[in-house]
């Protein structure tokens, strides 16, 4: 990107002082330009995830009828059909789905494009604490980190502490990589070999994170390809289902019309639904589940091209493409197969394979921003970005240009993330694999998508009320209806946190009978996180420096500069100076 001199020369001296004998700063580069994420990867990265989720994580197998030459289909809705016996209901369902994501998409826009995080160096010559002067809103990597640290800024650490700890254990795909294993060994025919297993499982993370630390270019290039062909898998599903409701024979006749009408119209697609509150609870935790995708880009929103130009349009877009997909998909399943048709549970080895091969590329990318919060033994360590090996070898053997920037990938990042991936997988051991998905997988979904959502949604309201016309009249996004993202988003949430507790009925696949885990395990170990959190901050940031008899002290100074060297460029980081230290504490004064 080319640099005016005056942000050339505060680059020049950021990397001196960072390269300097003895200095303890790590000098971290946003990628260049032509390493940038455009639109359409964007538009990928939020499809792969949410698709990939959606195909991922169903539990239950519709077999179509014979109509469709015998072959299954697997679709989305069945867990929720099974819950709430009723189509209608779950066609209903998977609407309100696409309005909670969009909302999220509303919601995080709103944050990651408004918070006034730095400012212009142009503006002063040394910094001023957050508040005084002007402010700019600069696009930056870390999600809804970044976002409960500005809502929940004091005191200091406690919200870095208690959303750091959570997400450092439990952001991972271990369950998908236990849901792989199974699948592997039962179509090797030896079903519920746990040994073997586990063993599949943790290769398939090994595989994942070595991928991601080797080719970060390709990782992205896999993400799109992937995108593209889950989204053309829908596609065909929902032409085929819809010529098959249009009478097309595929082999062998027709499907009934009868199929078609007991389940798509409105007196029967209504009658008798569920009348447990548990069981529809369970089925929106399963359905917004499927739309949390849509947070993957804001965790590298830095890495992103043009962010607030370009970023708001292919964000909403994709959703409302996914929520359409979803909602079509599930119409032309109803158009194909009898809701009696519930087989046994089966999952798509394939998607879960690829979901665990390529999915968890971003999640590495908040455990290394926790890391230079200097909150985690061996943070500096962990907050390095190295350059990729596939870098590396094409300067070696000079199939780059010289001036051509280096790859570089957060493989330390990625090596905590396979850390507690692998503890994960054997913190379960002592169950079934089929227990050890299920339990993973809710405590996912019930902590990090639906407690972490309601803090980061309720803190926009807080936002709005407590700064009223500061925050809404230097909005760097103001999203559609205003507050009401933020009021729909907060409220399933909220309805989610407390009616999981309540007990689902004997038949729902809630039910312990259907899962073999009791429906509170899981809110109540999600709840608990939050005292884990704070007794993590308490240790951290009380006791250590009582003991140590010092205070840790954390300098993270960011490069931002115009984009393009244009004056009317938006301003965007294109590297950050990050140094932490424990230092004496200084004895307190007494006024005369």
């Amino acid at each position: 990107m080319p640099l005016t001199e005056a942000d050339q020369r505060r680059v020049d001296e950021a990397e001196a002082e960072a390269e300097a004998a003895g200095s303890n700063q790590i000098l971290l580069r946003v990628p260049p330009e032509s390493q940038k994420m455009g639109s359409f990867t964007v538009m990928c990265l939020i499809l792969n995830r949410t698709i990939g989720k959606t195909m991922s994580y169903r539990e239950i197998r519709f077999h179509c009828i014979d109509h469709l030459e015998g072959s299954g289909i697997y679709v989305s809705p069945a867990i929720v059909l099974q819950a709430t016996n009723s189509t209608g209901v779950s066609l209903f369902l998977w609407t309100l789905g696409a309005i909670f994501g969009v909302s999220g998409v509303l919601v995080w826009l709103e944050l990651g494009l408004s918070i006034p995080k730095f400012q212009p160096p142009e503006q002063a010559l040394e910094p001023q604490r957050e508040g005084e002067g002007a402010f700019e809103s600069v696009p930056r990597s870390g999600g809804e980190k970044n976002y409960l640290e500005y809502i929940y800024k004091d005191p200091q650490f406690r919200t870095t502490c208690m959303y750091g700890l959570v997400f450092v254990v439990l952001g991972n795909l271990a369950g998908n990589a236990i849901a792989f294993g199974m699948y592997v060994m039962e179509a090797a025919g030896i079903p519920g070999h746990a040994p073997a297993i586990r063993g599949l499982a943790i290769a398939a993370l090994t595989v994942a994170c070595l991928l991601h630390a080797a080719w970060r270019r390709g990782g992205i290039i896999v993400n799109n390809v992937l995108a593209v062909i889950k989204a053309l898998t829908l596609v065909a599903i929902i032409g085929i289902g819809f010529a098959a409701a249009a009478g097309a024979s595929f082999g062998n006749g027709p499907v009934g019309k009868m199929t078609v009408t007991n389940n798509l119209d409105v007196d029967k697609s209504f009658s008798r639904p569920s009348g447990r509150v548990a069981n529809y609870s369970g089925s929106i935790l399963f359905v917004i589940y499927s739309y949390s995708g849509f947070k993957q880009p804001f965790y590298v929103l830095s890495e992103v091209s043009e962010p607030k130009k370009r970023f708001p349009r292919a964000a909403i877009g994709t959703m409302l493409l996914a929520g359409i997909l979803f909602i079509l998909t599930n119409v032309a399943y109803l158009c194909a197969v009898s809701k009696d048709q519930v087989l046994a549970s089966k999952l798509d080895m394939a998607t879960v394979f690829f979901e665990n091969l390529f999915g968890n590329e971003r999640q590495e990318a908040i455990k290394q921003e926790i890391a230079k919060e200097g909150i985690l033994p061996f943070s500096l360590f962990f907050a390095r970005s190295t350059v990729t090996p596939y870098a590396w070898l094409k300067k070696r053997f000079r199939f780059s240009r010289v001036d051509e920037p280096l790859e570089q990938s957060p493989a330390a990042a990625l090596f905590l993330h396979w850390i507690f991936s692998i503890i994960m997988v054997a913190a379960t051991a002592s169950t079934p694999p089929s227990v050890a998905y299920r339990v993973l997988v809710s405590l996912y979904a019930y902590t990090l998508v639906v407690l972490v959502g309601f803090f980061v949604a309720t803190g926009v309201l807080v936002l709005r009320l407590r700064k009223r016309k500061d925050w809404t009249n230097n909005l760097g996004f103001s999203p559609w209806g205003g507050p009401t993202a933020a009021i729909i988003y907060s409220s399933i949430c909220a309805f989610l946190l407390i009616t999981l507790f309540l007990t689902p009925s004997t038949s729902s696949p809630f039910a312990f009978s259907a899962t073999g885990v009791q429906h509170y395990v899981v809110p109540t170990v999600g709840l608990g996180t939050l005292l884990l959190g704070y007794s993590y901050y308490i240790i951290f940031s009380k006791l250590i420096p009582w003991w140590r008899k010092k205070v840790l002290i954390v300098e993270r100074e960011p490069i931002i500069v115009r984009q393009g060297g244009r004056q009317d460029g938006e301003w965007v980081q294109i590297m950050e100076v990050v140094e932490f230290w424990w230092a004496a504490r200084q004895p307190a004064t007494k006024e005369a």
